[in-house]
């Protein structure tokens, strides 16, 4: 049977040139999604994996996007999807002293001095009641048994710097009580961290890499230099480190916010007379994007394996960007920010604007942990005072404890169990 067609006429002109009805349909078809999405055909056959758009608030009214799109066909580790339109990452705080915290600091033995906040003194607990909700859908509940049961004979790690190492713990303490004490253990050699579950053959490791390419601040313990320098087209200098990883998540922020300008090395430093430009920080952070991507386009199996990357972490070092007292910090903050368009100071928009213009353009899909906004609101959830301070504080000091309150790194358990609550969602329902 002949298939119908509109008119006539049409038919008429489609014999008079020979054109299968098939073809001329399929050929308006391509033309007719060539108009309404052809910003997006490039990334359809680039295959790209990352999350729908969304924009960025800040305090102004301006917004900018971070544009990425979407990887055609299953991702590694998926077992569902996301609902559709469903942002994760766009929600509200929620108290919920039933299911929060997920574990507690006395149970979980690899957290940091740095990071144990009751331990050193914290008198509240409220920073660890919160749970992150999503504007119209739930998040999965973190199941710890899948996680391991989907790790087994694999590897996961983090790279990156303090803040990676801080969300790594927290992959730890949201695991461990599942694994007998004779069969889990965790070492440390140099810039790398291991945690092994033995019945598992699985590790889950962390490795100290602040900029992800090599640099004069790449030891693992006395890595405080002011004077920071970056060597361009280093990035194998650690990626050696990463091969045969089945799960990688990739962090680097902090460590490049030292002012407008960077010190990138070409050659080596080992070089007796070294050649040390300064360029544009956001040129810089650019440079390192696009030799990570190339790294993983290189040594990573998009069938196989998946690649993360983390936004910055926000810091909250100046109370007036939320309408606090001049001069002062998160010290002694217990509240959330409730002001949904929050944006910190600390948080350069232009960074991510580096991302999204670096991560639109790959051809390996990399899942994008978008922590920033929802972090942002969190200023009571800082260490500030209450960690292990490697140096005797001085009078001064003591006399104004916001003056060494670390407003940087955060308590565990709390807000970077969230990270990785939302990196089991991706992970699992991307």
């Amino acid at each position: 049977m002949k298939p119908p067609f509109p008119s006539s006429s049409s038919s008429y002109v489609l014999r008079k040139a020979r054109l299968s009805p098939y073809l001329f349909t399929l050929l308006v078809f391509i033309v007719f999604v060539t108009i309404l999405y052809g910003e997006d055909i490039g990334c359809i056959f680039g295959q790209i994996d990352a999350l729908p758009p969304r924009p960025i608030r800040t305090t102004s009214e301006s917004t900018h996007t971070i544009r990425f799109c979407f990887w055609v066909g299953k991702l590694p580790f998926a077992i569902g999807r996301t609902p559709e339109g469903c942002d994760v990452f766009s929600g509200r705080w929620v108290r919920d002293e039933a299911n929060r915290p997920l574990y507690e600091e006395s149970e979980c033995p690899y957290i940091q001095p740095q990071l144990t906040c009751q331990e050193h003194g914290r008198p509240e607990k409220d920073y660890q009641y919160w749970r992150w909700q999503p504007h119209g859908c739930d998040l999965p509940s973190f199941n710890a048994t899948l996680m391991l049961e989907t790790l087994r004979g694999k590897r996961m790690m983090f790279v990156g710097d303090s803040l990676n190492r801080g969300q790594y713990v927290s992959m730890v303490c949201l695991l461990h009580r599942l694994i007998p004490e004779n069969a889990k253990s965790m070492e440390t050699f140099d810039s790398l961290t291991v945690f092994t579950a033995k019945d598992y053959n699985a590790t889950i490791e962390f490795y100290w890499a602040p900029f992800l390419l090599e640099s004069n601040s790449d030891n693992a313990v006395v890595h405080r230099i002011s004077d920071r320098i970056v060597r361009k087209g280093s990035i194998n200098k650690h990626g050696r480190n990463w091969k045969g990883v089945d799960i990688l998540v990739f962090n680097t922020y902090l460590w490049w916010m030292t002012g407008l300008k960077m010190k990138i090395l070409k050659g080596s430093f080992d070089d007796e007379e070294k050649e040390i430009v300064e360029i544009p920080t956001e040129d810089a952070y650019r440079m390192a994007m696009k030799s990570m991507l190339r790294w993983v386009k290189l040594n990573m199996d998009r069938k196989k394996t998946r690649v993360f990357f983390t936004s910055m972490s926000p810091s909250h070092g100046k109370s007036i960007d939320w309408g606090g007292e001049p001069g002062k910090n998160c010290y002694n903050e217990t509240t959330l920010i409730e002001d949904p368009n929050y944006w910190g100071s600390d948080c350069r928009k232009g960074v991510m604007r580096v991302i999204g213009e670096v991560f639109s353009r790959s051809k390996f899909p990399i899942t994008f942990l978008n922590i920033t906004q929802l972090s942002n609101y969190r200023k009571d959830a800082h260490t500030s005072i209450y960690k292990k301070q490697w140096n005797a504080l001085t009078p001064e000091q003591l006399a104004n404890p916001s003056s060494y309150a670390d407003c940087v790194h955060w308590c565990l358990p709390g807000l970077q169990d969230t990270w990785n609550e939302l990196l089991f969602a991706k992970l699992f329902y991307p």
